[in-house]
Order: structure tokens, then C-alpha cells, then sequence
């Protein structure tokens, strides 16, 4: 070894291979020489307890040593938190050492920024006599590290402003702040920066151009970026295929890979990914027998997370929800992402019960913490089964958690409480959140909506417009339900102009059928069926449904026809809508029609969706099914016995069962019996037997209240004296004193 130095590479090799302790001490050096390579090797090996104490050797040894501007840099690199930080500031500028160098002072502004303090190292960037573009990018990549986007872009501004031209890595910082801002012109300028500063053509940068391209929904900008670069690598596949599966253009997705093996790139797990989400998307199961093949022959089942959770996705989001636990059974590591993955499949797939179980093994016995997909996956299914104490229970979690700050978070609380009933509990999270997405004020617009409360959702909008925050779609599917459900016909209009003329959305067939069911409840038939032929889209089932519904409330036989045959051409299978027909036939006393309805039904053999409704009592859900239960409730003849009292009581004060929402051809007593084993009675007379006098009941149901039900569940108001609150598929009904809150606006079939 020579004695003048040792060779740059040993020390790396010494201090990976673990004998840096055992340096030769005959080795000659210059001091700090030697000391500032020791730091620079152990801070390159994050190896901070060794790096720091050499720093006070120098400065507190037999023979201290004054550190120079190689010593500081790679010190502040190895800092292991910011107060570490804070001391090797204060050191540095004891020294000396700080403002001479921007080397030093751009590193201590990367550290700072590493541990989140943005104040600190905006301190240390202004106070520097010269900032070189390394300087520049060290705050900017700190800034977009730290999710400070706007922050980000105004110091872009000023570095443009002082006459410095940025780099490749520039760049890098500056585009995925256009995804986190959404601003579609700002990704355009930074393009053309880009093509102005002969960066326009670099691999790295086109890149980071089509990903940015993708996640802002530009696709066509994507392509064209895609289309002219001279070289494709596996990024550049990889980061254009998964633009078009964000994108929607799924089929487009499949042809890009595609092409990606003609071209010679071999695939990685990432592209995969992309690939497996793109193939669900198409319905494509065949397809998604090919991907998991692939998967496996190349072992990435076996030896790769991220595969794992994918193919789990992937089956989830086909429906093949038993293959898609299968696949997470036979992970060789399951981590909290797999788990989240299965829940949210269970969740799309209805099966909320299944999402719940789920989620209780994975704590149960994964001994794994829920983070923020966890809570954005599972509370969903609280708020579908209406169980309100076991959402409570997860609140808590998130408060303990600290993630109930998070917006995702706490919109899918918002829809909990809203769902379950609790609306005043929905608004003071909403006015509690310091941070509110265009996804929480639809929640809590939606959620007024449901109530009956048009005309306060309506206000909520008007606050949301002067916030400036930009409503969507799913804003307007809203707004319309809930001015139908208040009646406030004007306004609906108006809504509707507005989302065309002020904010560019074109309708899509539920904002239609919306309109055509608020003209249904306003008794506008005629203005309903001119607005449905007037579409510019073909109606669809949901728009016909709306017309028949209210065709059955007022009595329009005519029209009903026309709605009915329109709908048994584009659902034949939906028994509903034969009901809903038959209601009106039999209301009207036309019992051939009814008869032809009913042959229909039998010549199909068609079968209803089973109704179900829940309760929660004491912290347990229980699920009652119309008709005969597979299963019996614990409670069964307890149940029954109260029915029958409550049916006495109901006939006392002038109940008479509409036995035209009974289908089957049976005799009357039976029709009787039938009606009186719905799900809902059956759930709120579990209600009265579990609960505490006077006390309010919630039930959930999955379908529409029936016309029957509705008005029995008047008179059990009256009877029992509670506030009963029912949340079935269209919206809230709060029964009491033998009123309903729906204002007797109902069109369902148990």
C-alpha cells in the first residue's frame, strides 16, 4: 500500500467487508485526509455512529485538527435525525465552514429537508452567497420529497427568474409536481422548458414526461412524447402502458405490451402490474390466466410481493373472489397491502361481511397495523351493513393512529356516519377537517342528500364553489339525487345547465336518470318522457326504472307500458321491474294485467334478488333474509310472536296489507304471512326485543323499501313510540309519530 494515501475504493470495501477497525495503523496520511475519507466511507455505508465520533476525535484529540470543507458534506449526510442536524449546523458555522462552500451548504439543506424541516433548510438556501443548480435541486427534490407542490413551483419560478437553467434532475423534481397539483398547463410548460433547454430528447426526462402525461389523464400527449423518442427502455414501456391503464384505455394497454415483447424489452414485475389491472378491466378471465402463468414461470409468485398482491387485484376485481384468496393463501409473505388488496375485493364484490371477517384475522392474526388503505378499504363495509359501532371502534383506531387526519380517511368516516343515520356526526368531521377534497364535500352532499336535506346540500355546494374547489361527476349524481329527493324541481334544472355550461361535464346516464326521477316525483311524467326522448344517449335501465317508478306512484298506466318494455329489453332478468308493474296494475284493479305480468315471471323463471336487512345491536350485526331464513335466528319464535302482536295492533288503528307486492299465486292468509316475514319487520322486531324502550332503530337494506312495508313501518312508529330510521338502496326513510320523512314517495319491491 502506498504511504502517501489509502486508494479511494478501500475504505468502501474495509468498511462493507467489516474490518475497518483493523486498519494497518502504519499507514501514513495526511490526518484529515484520512479522517474526512473515514467519514465520507461511513456515511456512504449509513453507518452514522461511526461517522459522527469521528468529527469530535478531530476536534477533541491529543493533536486536534481543524475540518475543512471536505469534512462537513458527507457529516451532514450521515446525520441520523434532525437535532444531529441541528449540531453539525451549529459546528459548521462555528467554523466557518458553512457559507464558503455551496458544497456543504446544499448538503445540509438535503439533510434538513430529509427529516421534513422545510423551514430550516429554506433558512440555510437563502443565506447562501452563491447557489450553483445542484443547490437548487437539493431544495426542490426536498420540496417535492415533502409533498410542498406549490412551494416547489414558486422556487422554480424564482431560479428561472435568476437567470439559471435547470437540469435533467431539475426536471425530475418539477414533473411529479404537476401530478400532485393536477395542472395539466403547468406539465405543458415544463415540456416546453424542457424542449427549450435541449433536455427534450433525453431518455430520463421523456420519461418522467409520459408518467406525468399518464397520471394527468394527457394521453395523447403521452403517445406523442412515446412516439418520438429514439430509444424505449423498460421505464419508458412500463411508464406508457400503465398511463393508458390509469387512463381507461385498457384494450390499448394489452396492445402495448404487446409491442413491448415484439420490440425486444423483456417485462418486469412492474409492467405486470399494469398488465394484470389492464386485463380485469377488460373482463378478460382467459387473459388473466395468461398473466398469472407468466407470473409464475418466471417465479414471481413465489418471490415477489408486489406480483402477489397484483394477481390478487387481478382475480378480485374479475369476481373471482375465491381465486383471489386462494392466490393470497398461498403467498409465501403476506404483507398489510395484501390484506387491504383482499378487503377492498370483498368490498367491490358486495360482500361486506367477508371484508369484515377479513379484516379481523388480519389483526387478529397477522399481528399487522392498518395504515391508510387499510381504513379507506374496511370502513366501506361498516357503512354498507350499518354497523355503527364497529365504524365507531375503527374511528377510534384512527385517532390513535393519527390517521384520521388523513383526507381519505376522513371522508370514508364522513360516509360512515351518514350512511349509518348519524348526520350530525357527519357534518362536524366535515367542519372539523382542515383539508377537505373534491371526494369529501361530494360525501357530505350525498350524505345531506339521502336525509332529504336538498336544500342544505344545495348551500354546501354554493360554499364548496367559493372555496374554489372544482366539482366532478360524481358531484352533480349528487346534487340532482338530492334535489329529486326534496322535490326542488327549479334548482335540479338549473344544476344541471350549470354542469354542462360552467364546468364542461357532459352527463353521463346518471345524471339522466336522476333528472328523469326528480320530474317523477314532482308528478312531471310528460316532462320526464320529453326529457328521455330529447337524450343524446341511449337510456338505460336506470332511466326507464325512474320513469316506471313514478308512472306506478301516479298512476299512469300508459306510460308505464312504454317503460316497462323498454325495460325488459334492456334487463329482462330484473324481477323488480315485472313487480313494479304488476303494482300498478293491481293499484289501478287491472287484474289481467296482472295475471300477464306474473305468467312473464313464471315463463322465465326468473327469481328476485333476496332481500336482506341488518341491525346492529350491542356491537353485533345481525342479517334477516325475506321469507323463509337457511338458517334460523337464535330468536326466531320471539320474532314471530312479536310480529303477530304488532300485525293485531297495526289492523286496531286501520292497517290493511297490499298484497299486490306479493308475486307468488297463493292464497290470501299466506300472502299475509309473506309480507309479514320481510326482511325489515323481521329486523325491527329483533329491534324491539333487544332494545330498550323508546329507543331509535336503524336498519339496513339492500333493496328498495316496498310500498307494503313502507306503511306498516308507519304504524310500528306510532305503536311503539320510537323513531325507526331505515336506509335501504335510495335513501333514508326516518319514520316517527306514523310519518315518514320520504314524504310516502316510494317505488321499491322487497
Amino acid at each position: 500500500m502506498p504511504s502517501s494515501a489509502l486508494p479511494r475504493g478501500a475504505h468502501a470495501v474495509l468498511v462493507t467487508s467489516g474490518h475497518l477497525r483493523h486498519l494497518d495503523p502504519h499507514i501514513q496520511a495526511p490526518p484529515l485526509l484520512l479522517a474526512n475519507s473515514l467519514i465520507s466511507a461511513f456515511s456512504r455505508a449509513a453507518l452514522p455512529r461511526l461517522a459522527l465520533p469521528l468529527l469530535r476525535r478531530l476536534l477533541a484529540g491529543a493533536h486536534p485538527l481543524r475540518p475543512d470543507g471536505f469534512t462537513f458534506p458527507p457529516l451532514f449526510r450521515a446525520a441520523p435525525g434532525p437535532s444531529s442536524a441541528t449540531q453539525l449546523h451549529a459546528c459548521a458555522l462555528r467554523l466557518g465552514l458553512l457559507h464558503p462552500s455551496v458544497f456543504a451548504s446544499g448538503s445540509l439543506v438535503h439533510a434538513y429537508l430529509r427529516f421534513g424541516r422545510v423551514a430550516e433548510a429554506y433558512r440555510v438556501f437563502d443565506e447562501m452567497p452563491q447557489r450553483d443548480v445542484p443547490s437548487w435541486n437539493a431544495m426542490l427534490s426536498g420540496l417535492c420529497r415533502n409533498a410542498r407542490a406549490g412551494d416547489a413551483v414558486a422556487l422554480f419560478g424564482r431560479m428561472v427568474g435568476e437567470g439559471l437553467a435547470g437540469d435533467a434532475v431539475t426536471l425530475s423534481s418539477m414533473l411529479p409536481m404537476c401530478a400532485l397539483l393536477g395542472d395539466r398547463v403547468l406539465a405543458l410548460v415544463m415540456h416546453v422548458y424542457a424542449v427549450k433547454h435541449g433536455l427534450g430528447g433525453e431518455l430520463f426526462v421523456c420519461n418522467a414526461l409520459i408518467d406525468v402525461y399518464g397520471k394527468l389523464g394527457m394521453l395523447e400527449q403521452a403517445r406523442w412524447v412515446f412516439d418520438a423518442m429514439a430509444l424505449q427502455d423498460l421505464v419508458t414501456w412500463n411508464s406508457i402502458i400503465s398511463a393508458y391503464e390509469q387512463g381507461g384505455k385498457v384494450a390499448a394497454a394489452v396492445e402495448l405490451f404487446h409491442g413491448m415483447k415484439e420490440s425486444g424489452v423483456n417485462p418486469d414485475v412492474l409492467t405486470l402490474v399494469s398488465l394484470a389491472s389492464a386485463v380485469a378491466q377488460c373482463g378478460d378471465g382467459r387473459g388473466a390466466k395468461s398473466v398469472h402463468c407468466y407470473v409464475m414461470r418466471r417465479g414471481w409468485d413465489a418471490g415477489d410481493i408486489i406480483a402477489g398482491n397484483a394477481m390478487v387485484d387481478m382475480y378480485a376485481k374479475l369476481s373471482e373472489i375465491e381465486a383471489a384468496q386462494r392466490v393470497l393463501e398461498n403467498l409465501p409473505a403476506r404483507d398489510v397491502v395484501s390484506w387491504n388488496t383482499l378487503i377492498t375485493g370483498y368490498m367491490q364484490n358486495g360482500l361486506f361481511n367477508e371484508a369484515i371477517k377479513t379484516y379481523n384475522h388480519m389483526q387478529k392474526h397477522e399481528c399487522l397495523k392498518p395504515v391508510q388503505g387499510t381504513f379507506v378499504s374496511v370502513l366501506p363495509a361498516y357503512s354498507n351493513l350499518g354497523a355503527l359501532q364497529q365504524g365507531m371502534r375503527m374511528h377510534a383506531l384512527s385517532v390513535k393512529t393519527g390517521l384520521n387526519l388523513d383526507v381519505y380517511v376522513s371522508t370514508c368516516l364522513i360516509d360512515l356516519y351518514a350512511k349509518c343515520g348519524k348526520l350530525a356526526e357527519a357534518m362536524l368531521l366535515f367542519e372539523l377537517m382542515s383539508r377537505r377534497s373534491t371526494g369529501t364535500w361530494n360525501a357530505i352532499i350525498a350524505g345531506l342528500g339521502v336525509h332529504g336535506h336538498g336544500a342544505k346540500a344545495l348551500d354546501l355546494f354554493s360554499q364548496m364553489q367559493q372555496e374554489g374547489i372544482e366539482p366532478d361527476h360524481i358531484t352533480f349524481v349528487s346534487l340532482l339525487a338530492a334535489c329529486s329527493h326534496a322535490g326542488l324541481v327549479d334548482r335540479g334544472r338549473d344544476c344541471f345547465h350549470s354542469m354542462q355550461t360552467v364546468y364542461g361535464i357532459v352527463p353521463i346516464a346518471k345524471h339522466y336518470a336522476c333528472m328523469v326521477d326528480m320530474f317523477g316525483r314532482a308528478g312531471q311524467l310528460d316532462e320526464a318522457l320529453e326529457f328521455i326522448q330529447g337524450m343524446p344517449i341511449k337510456p338505460d335501465s336506470a332511466v326507464w326504472g325512474a320513469l316506471l317508478g313514478a308512472c306506478r306512484i301516479h298512476g299512469n298506466v300508459e306510460m308505464g307500458k312504454l317503460a316497462s318494455q323498454n325495460l325488459y329489453e334492456l334487463d329482462p332478468e330484473n324481477v323488480g321491474y315485472y313487480v313494479l308493474m304488476s303494482n300498478m296494475y293491481a293499484k289501478m284493479g287491472k287484474w289481467d294485467g296482472v295475471d300477464t305480468v306474473r305468467s312473464l315471471v313464471r315463463r322465465q323463471n326468473l327469481q328476485k334478488t333476496p332481500g336482506w336487512s341488518s341491525m346492529e345491536v350491542k356491537g353485533s350485526v345481525s342479517v334477516f333474509y325475506s321469507g323463509t331464513q337457511a338458517e334460523p335466528h337464535p330468536q326466531h319464535e320471539e320474532i314471530q310472536r312479536e310480529l303477530q302482536d304488532l300485525l293485531a295492533k297495526m289492523k286496531s288503528l286501520g292497517y290493511v296489507p297490499d298484497y299486490s307486492f306479493v308475486l307468488q299465486d297463493v292464497e290470501q292468509d299466506e300472502k299475509e304471512q309473506i309480507l309479514n316475514n320481510h326482511s325489515e319487520r323481521l329486523a325491527i322486531a329483533f329491534g324491539i326485543i333487544n332494545t330498550p324502550p323508546r329507543t331509535p332503530l336503524h336498519i339496513y337494506k339492500n333493496l328498495r323499501v316496498c310500498g307494503d312495508c313502507h306503511n306498516a313501518t308507519k304504524y310500528i312508529s306510532k305503536i311503539t313510540d320510537r323513531e325507526i330510521i331505515v336506509r335501504d338502496s335510495n335513501r333514508f326513510h326516518h319514520f316517527k309519530d306514523g310519518h315518514c320523512s320520504c314524504g310516502d314517495f316510494w317505488f321499491g319491491s322487497c
